[in-house]
């Protein structure tokens, strides 16, 4: 894996917690601030995702949908009955 070095500029407070939590782990300042970025990545993409899927079905189910969804529910329904 190819690493590429960055410098960037934090508010002093927020490196001293950075440095803190760093030395806590038993990681580098490096190594914290790149597992931090990695999960912020994860979420932002995963909130991206839902976003698209809430798009998607933003309108809900169409006519077809609704009724086999109504026939599923009744299936179900007729096997919970039944067990009792």
């Amino acid at each position: 894996m190819t690493k590429t070095k960055t410098a960037i500029s934090l508010k002093e407070s927020l490196f001293e917690q950075a440095d803190a939590i760093a030395q806590e782990m038993n990681i580098s300042r490096s190594q914290l601030f790149s597992i931090a970025v990695e999960e912020f990545i994860e979420r932002h993409q995963s909130q991206k995702m839902l976003e698209a899927l809430n798009e998607v079905y933003e309108e809900g189910p169409d006519a077809s949908e609704q009724q086999l969804l109504r026939e599923a529910k009744a299936k179900y329904r007729q096997m919970f009955e039944d067990e009792w």
